[in-house]
C-alpha cells in the first residue's frame, strides 16, 4: 500500500472509530431531566418572581446568574447555591459558551439592552427567553430572530399571560367563534407607578408605557380576536411632565382588525386597571383581571365562568418552554410574537406622531 493510501485509510479508519466510541457515549448519556437558566439582570422581576419560580418547576432550574453588581452576586449565591464558576458579569458573559450546566440564558433587562445579549447569548449556543417587550423596534426583533436562526437555537418571548389557562381560555372563544364574530373589545392594563428615576422613564432604556403595560392592553385585543391589527389611530399624554418628560404616561389607540373587529385599549402609568371585554354578535366576555400575575378570572354571557388556579405563571411559563425545547416542539411564544406585537407599538408611535390613522 502506498503511503499516501495508508494514511489516508488509517485517518478514515480513526475518524471511523472515533465516531463510533463518540456515538456509544452519547447513546449512554441520559438525556437532562431539567434544563439549567441563568437569569440576566437581578431586579425585581427575577428577584420576586423568577427566581422563586424556579423552585417550584420541574423542567427547569436556576442554574447561574448575570450581573453587574458584585453584593447581589454574593447573595444569589449564598441564597440559591449556586457554584462561582457559574456566576457572570455582563463583560465576561460571552464564556457562558463553555458552561454546560447552563442550556437557557434568561435576558430580563430593561428594553434597550435585549438585543445585545439575546445575540450574545445566541451566539454562545445557549436558547433564549427574552421578556417582554422584545425589543424597541421591529429592526431589533428580526436581529434577535435572525441570531437565533443562524447559531440554531430557540427564542422564546416571556409572555407568561399565554401560559395561563384563564387567558387560553377567552382565546378559545375566539377560535371556536362560540358567540359568533367579534365585535367590540375593550382592553386596559396600567398601574400608578410613583418611581421617577426608573428605566420606564427613558427613552434611551426604551421606557414609556408602550414599553411595558402597553404590550398586555395590546395582547388582549389580539388575543381576544385571534387577528393582526390592519390599522391604528393612538393618542399619548402624561399628567405628571416632570417625570414623563422623554416618554409618555398614557396611551389611548384604537385597533382595526381583518374582520372589521374593531379594539379600544388603553394603557397607563398613572392609573390603576386590568380589565377586559369582548362583545361578539351573540354575547360577551369580560375578565377583570386580565393579565395579572394571579387571579386573573372572568365570565361569559353564557353564565360559564373562568377561574383556574395555577401555582405560578412563572413556573408554568418555563416548564412548557424547557418541555418544549427538550421535545424539540414549537414554543407558545417565539420570537415572531414578540415582533407582531412590535409592528403595532411602532404604527402607535407612528400615529401619535403624524395624529393620523397609520395602516399596519
Amino acid at each position: 500500500m502506498k503511503r499516501r493510501d495508508f494514511l489516508s485509510t488509517t485517518a478514515i479508519t480513526g475518524a471511523a472509530t472515533l465516531f463510533s466510541a463518540n456515538s456509544l457515549l452519547a447513546a449512554t448519556l441520559r438525556p437532562k431531566e431539567k434544563l439549567g437558566i441563568a437569569l440576566v439582570g437581578l431586579g425585581y422581576y427575577s428577584t420576586d418572581l423568577l427566581a422563586p419560580a424556579l423552585q417550584l418547576t420541574e423542567k427547569a432550574y436556576l442554574a447561574g446568574i448575570v450581573t453587574g453588581t458584585p453584593s447581589k452576586a454574593e447573595t444569589w449565591k449564598k441564597k440559591y447555591n449556586i457554584p462561582d464558576k457559574n456566576i457572570y458579569n455582563y463583560q465576561n458573559f460571552d464564556q457562558i459558551a463553555n458552561n454546560p450546566d447552563i442550556d437557557v440564558v434568561y435576558v430580563v433587562l430593561p428594553p434597550s439592552m435585549h438585543r445585545e445579549f439575546v445575540v450574545r447569548a445566541a451566539k454562545a449556543g445557549k436558547h433564549v427567553f427574552c421578556e417582554k417587550p422584545m425589543a424597541p423596534s421591529v429592526a431589533d426583533c428580526e436581529a434577535m430572530i435572525k441570531a437565533c436562526k443562524d447559531n440554531k437555537v430557540k427564542l422564546a418571548i416571556g409572555y407568561r399571560c399565554q401560559h395561563d389557562p384563564n387567558i387560553q381560555a377567552y382565546m378559545q372563544v375566539a377560535k371556536e367563534q362560540k358567540f359568533g364574530k367579534v365585535k367590540m373589545v375593550t382592553s386596559a392594563a396600567g398601574y400608578f407607578d410613583g418611581r421617577s428615576n426608573h428605566w420606564k422613564q427613558s427613552k434611551a432604556l426604551g421606557g414609556g408605557v408602550m414599553g411595558d403595560m402597553g404590550v398586555y392592553a395590546l395582547q388582549g385585543a389580539r388575543l381576544a380576536t385571534g387577528e393582526e391589527p390592519i390599522s391604528v389611530i393612538a393618542q399619548a399624554s402624561t399628567t405628571r411632565p416632570e417625570i414623563y418628560k422623554e416618554v409618555e404616561e398614557t396611551m389611548m389607540f384604537m385597533l382595526e382588525f381583518p374582520s372589521g373587529a374593531r379594539a379600544s385599549c388603553q394603557t397607563s402609568f398613572g392609573i390603576n386597571m386590568n380589565y377586559l371585554q369582548v362583545n361578539y354578535e351573540k354575547g360577551w366576555l369580560k375578565m377583570e383581571p386580565q393579565s395579572g400575575y394571579n387571579g386573573n378570572r372572568g365570565s361569559m354571557s353564557d353564565g360559564t365562568i373562568i377561574n383556574f388556579t395555577i401555582k405560578s405563571q412563572q413556573a408554568k411559563q418555563m416548564d412548557e418552554d424547557c418541555a418544549a425545547l427538550m421535545a424539540g416542539t414549537d414554543l407558545l411564544a417565539p420570537g415572531e410574537e414578540g415582533l407582531r406585537d412590535i409592528r403595532v407599538v411602532e404604527a402607535i408611535y407612528k400615529s401619535v406622531k403624524t395624529g393620523q390613522l397609520v395602516k399596519i
